[in-house]
């Protein structure tokens, strides 16, 4: 029986490359020299550090210019609120990988309403959409390549 899978992926070597390309830059910014702005990675999160809000604002749009040549689908970044004190400002970046429980039911429902022949199944944080033919399937695909969804979507494991 065809099948294929539905996930949320992210390259983290190619999200630490792009963090070291805006480090780099950060360091030789004119309006950055003197101040305490970096990026620190780990575990799945991006911490920015800077002066104050601006800069963050700043060095997220230099991160993102970085990521997106490296062909890292920014929609998978999601910012928490900046943190303040006196001296500095710093803002957390989640990478976010997987799909979550919430947005797994909301495109199962998009594929059933659609009245295909195909069976879709949550797999932990991917989806198994499986069906008798193999037209079903991509016609399955690109429904959901055409939901609206936060996340980017790959489709991966297209078996016959």
């Amino acid at each position: 029986m065809p099948s294929f899978d539905v996930v949320s992926q992210v390259d983290l070597s190619e999200v630490s490359n792009g963090i070291n390309q805006a480090t780099r830059e950060v360091d030789t910014r004119f309006d950055f020299k003197g101040t305490n702005a970096k990026f620190e990675w780990g575990e799945g999160e991006i911490t920015m550090r800077g002066r104050d809000e601006f800069q963050l604002n700043q060095m997220y749009d230099i991160l993102t210019s970085k990521l997106a040549s490296r062909k890292v689908n920014t929609r998978c970044l999601q910012r928490d609120p900046v943190r303040t004190n006196v001296a500095d400002a710093w803002q957390s970046v989640r990478v976010r990988q997987g799909i979550e429980t919430e947005l797994a039911r909301k495109l199962v429902k998009i594929v059933k309403e659609s009245k295909k022949k195909v069976q879709v199944a949550i797999q932990g944080d991917q989806l198994r959409v499986s069906g008798k033919k193999r037209d079903d399937l991509q016609e399955a695909i690109a429904m959901l390549k055409a939901a609206d969804v936060e996340l980017p979507l790959q489709f991966i494991n297209f078996r016959d």
